[in-house]
């Protein structure tokens, strides 16, 4: 989609944050952010904690390397 005459465009990750701003309260990032860094693999396959862990890691962007 393109924005508006005179509107600046958005990053695919600028729109995630003000989603996950406007539709996950403060608390319920806290406790995802939470859930993550507790995150074993336990009983879940490889593939379960992958997919667990992916889902996870928007809540903590910072706790993740990047090949910087």
């Amino acid at each position: 989609m393109k924005p508006r005459a005179g509107e600046p465009s958005l990053t695919w990750n600028q729109l995630k944050t003000l989603m996950d701003a406007q539709y996950y309260p403060q608390d319920i990032r806290r406790a995802k952010e939470q859930e993550s860094l507790r995150l074993k693999q336990g009983e879940l396959s490889v593939i379960e904690y992958a997919v667990k862990f992916n889902e996870l890691s928007r809540f903590t962007p910072n706790q993740l390397a990047t090949e910087k």
